[in-house]
């Protein structure tokens, strides 16, 4: 399950792990797309802490092409 919600500045994706197979279910998902950058949140309970993960516009579409590709090393050409 997820959730979508335009924020202000940001939009924010909110993905719920509900389990289902058998193993231990994850804390939630934050990631809040911004003009400059993505970032990943997601609380650990271990420490008591979030932990924010913030990607560069230009790794995110490295990402997304990633998720489509084969095993190996790529450069993809900016146009």
């Amino acid at each position: 399950m997820f959730t979508i919600e335009h924020e202000f500045d940001a939009t924010v994706i909110t993905i719920v792990d509900e389990g289902g197979d058998g193993q231990p279910l994850q804390e939630d998902v934050a990631i809040a797309s911004f003009a400059e950058c993505v970032t990943v949140t997601q609380y650990d309970a271990r420490t008591d802490r979030e932990h924010v993960v913030t990607l560069s516009m230009a790794q995110v579409r490295d990402l997304a092409a990633a998720l489509d590709l084969p095993e190996g090393v790529y450069r993809l050409e900016r146009g």
